[in-house]
């Protein structure tokens, strides 16, 4: 299994878009413990939406969507996250 997920950062409100095979919610832990500059720049972060998928490449074809202009816009749409 993998997963794609949306990040806010508590911070900045700046959304990070990632994928994973690990837990969701560890990878989130990982993000808060500052794994690599970007992320340590912006910590704290929240989750705010997951997807599953039976496939990494289903999972990083998503990630890919979601960080296009139109995957940007879908998330607008359509994650409403409350703040």
């Amino acid at each position: 299994m993998s997963a794609v997920y949306v990040l806010r950062s508590l911070k900045n409100q700046k959304r990070y878009v990632g994928q994973t095979s690990k837990d969701v919610l560890k990878r989130l832990s990982e993000h808060n413990r500052s794994c690599n500059k970007w992320t340590r720049e912006n910590k704290l972060f929240k989750l705010i939406y997951s997807e599953e998928y039976e496939t990494r490449t289903e999972a990083i074809k998503r990630e890919h969507f979601l960080k296009s202009g139109q995957g940007r816009r879908w998330l607008d749409e359509n994650i409403v996250d409350p703040g």
